[in-house]
């Protein structure tokens, strides 16, 4: 095996990682319902912190409480307990670890029992609705974006990673299927990643230029008539011009109906392909997320242009799995296989699997998986209850 894996890499803006494993950005879902975080979410942090990892990225932490992806999202605003924020920040960076946020507005899939979903076009589909962004809201994203990544960086996260994959209100732009605008943000591929490069320069302004920003960037929508290869290749030809830190290569989207890549039966990395075309389109750093389960494929895709790889359901699965993969052990995770799941129940399962580790429990090796989206789904509508309470006017 090369070595590469457990060597440092510099970011563009001086900071550096200590090995090439991050823990993807999932929605762990594990907030108070108030925004906040609990301290079973700081042991999950420190859990995979001292297992190994150069750095963990916690999924969808909201810049206001309105467009949040579940009721059990982070929201870090000028209204928060920064004090729940340190202890959460503190936990994460154990061991040499970095901890970011990942800063959320979930557009069309905010929760509709606790927001009015927006979307750069007014939707009405099967399951799924919601009205046109106003331009003045619109405008106002970015500098949301920013006081967010102000106040992560004064109580302690170590960088942030701005969203635009998976479906969520910044890669809603970006897709032509959902975007039809007809100013300054919509038609064009130029027109629809200019909501993206507004929110980098409001970002890297706002922090300066010593402090992480990665984005996270689909490959494709794997949808007829969303974002395609080409013009995402294009959107990462811009980006090698922008400040931005780092390039995190994912795919697919939550929108109903449409299958998610991660619980598809591949099995290899998802998107390398596009990966090793991007290589060749910038020099800043590549994240690739998706599909990895083994130390093979790993390490293989490190020697195709990759520089970070991006695990979420192995570190589940194995938390300390860095740490097993340095001490040159060829221990792989063994994943759990479901058949038949419910739309939701693999995505469930493994979420209160972290809610498991979050609770010094063990996490199992196989599961039922309508139990496992049944407590999930039970939970969301506790914490619905609980923030309508907390955030209503």
């Amino acid at each position: 095996m090369s070595t590469t894996l457990f060597s440092p890499l510099t970011l563009p803006c001086g900071v550096v990682l200590k090995n090439r494993i991050i823990k993807s950005a999932m929605s762990d879902s594990l907030g108070d319902g108030t925004g906040h975080p609990t301290d079973g979410q700081s042991k999950l942090y420190r859990r995979w912190a001292k297992g190994g990892l150069a750095a963990s990225i916690i999924g969808e932490v909201q810049c206001t409480p309105d467009f949040a992806e579940k009721p059990g999202n982070l929201v870090l605003d000028d209204n928060a307990d920064l004090s729940r924020f340190k202890a959460l920040a503190a936990a994460g960076r154990e061991n040499d670890a970095q901890l970011w946020i990942q800063l959320g507005h979930a557009g069309a899939l905010a929760y509709a029992p606790t927001s009015n979903p927006v979307g750069p076009s007014a939707l009405n589909m099967v399951g799924l609705s919601c009205s046109e962004i106003s331009l003045d809201d619109l405008k106002a994203v970015p500098t949301e974006f920013a006081r967010t990544a102000t106040l992560a960086k004064q109580v302690g996260f170590s960088g942030v990673q701005i969203h635009a994959a998976h479906g969520f209100l910044l890669s809603q732009f970006l897709s032509p299927l959902f975007n039809k605008r007809d100013d300054d943000y919509g038609g064009s591929i130029e027109n629809r990643m200019r909501l993206l490069l507004e929110s980098i320069r409001s970002v890297r302004a706002a922090v300066g230029p010593d402090f992480p920003i990665a984005i996270k960037l689909n490959s494709s929508d794997q949808l007829e008539g969303g974002l395609a290869e080409a013009d995402a290749l294009k959107i990462v030809e811009t980006l090698d011009k922008t400040s931005v830190d780092l390039i995190d290569i994912s795919g697919g989207t939550y929108f109903p109906g449409a299958k998610s890549a991660s619980d598809g039966s591949a099995k290899g990395p998802y998107f390398l392909e596009f990966a090793t075309a991007a290589r060749s389109l910038t020099s800043k750093p590549l994240m690739l997320t998706g599909g990895f389960k083994t130390r093979e494929q790993v390490e293989d895709a490190l020697t195709k242009g990759v520089d970070l790889i991006g695990l979420a359901r192995a570190l589940i699965i194995e938390p300390s799995l860095p740490e097993i993969w340095q001490s040159d052990q060829q221990n792989d995770p063994t994943f759990p296989r479901f058949s038949e799941a419910p739309e939701g129940g693999i995505t469930a399962w493994y979420t209160m699997q972290m809610t498991a580790i979050a609770e010094g429990n063990e996490i199992a090796v196989s599961g039922n998986l309508s139990e496992a989206l049944e407590d999930y789904e039970k939970r969301d509508k506790a914490r619905t209850d609980v923030w309508l309470r907390h955030f209503s006017p």
